[in-house]
């Protein structure tokens, strides 16, 4: 069943919605997602280019001969992954989904650039921002409570 979901930047100045069938969505681990977003790897989720609604359009820049990437140039969010010579399909990033809670990882891109100490770290130790005095007094500072 399609069901239309939205998203965005950070600082909201970039929104969109898209017609999705299904929350399959993928890690692509290769070196140009990771200098794009300062990572170890992006979280996408593919869709159909027809399907997606700009209330702006990203900026975008080219980062490689092969395609470019959409974001937000006042806040920075990566936002999509696009080839140049497009194909029906483009990638969103699951983070700009308003409710990106609801993807599940269904397969791993470019694993021979992916950092493998990285892949299963469901055993370390957390730290919940509540827990964490000094995160707590900047945002009781500038907000009065924590974020969202």
């Amino acid at each position: 069943m399609t069901e239309t979901v939205t998203g965005g930047c950070q600082c909201g100045r970039i929104r969109y919605s898209v017609a999705i069938d299904n929350d399959d969505a993928y890690l692509c681990h290769c070196r140009m997602c990771q200098r794009a977003t300062g990572g170890v790897s992006i979280a996408f989720k593919g869709v159909k280019i027809a399907n997606v609604t700009w209330a702006r359009e990203p900026d975008r820049y080219q980062s490689s001969p092969i395609a470019q990437r959409g974001f937000c140039a006042a806040c920075g969010t990566p936002l999509t992954f696009e080839y140049l010579e497009p194909g029906e399909t483009m990638d969103l990033s699951v983070g700009s989904f308003d409710d990106p809670y609801r993807f599940r990882p269904t397969h791993h891109f470019s694993p021979e650039t992916w950092h493998e100490a990285w892949l299963d770290i469901k055993d370390l130790p957390t730290t919940r921002v509540a827990d964490n005095p000094s995160t707590v007094e900047r945002w009781m500072k500038a907000i009065g409570k924590l974020p969202d």
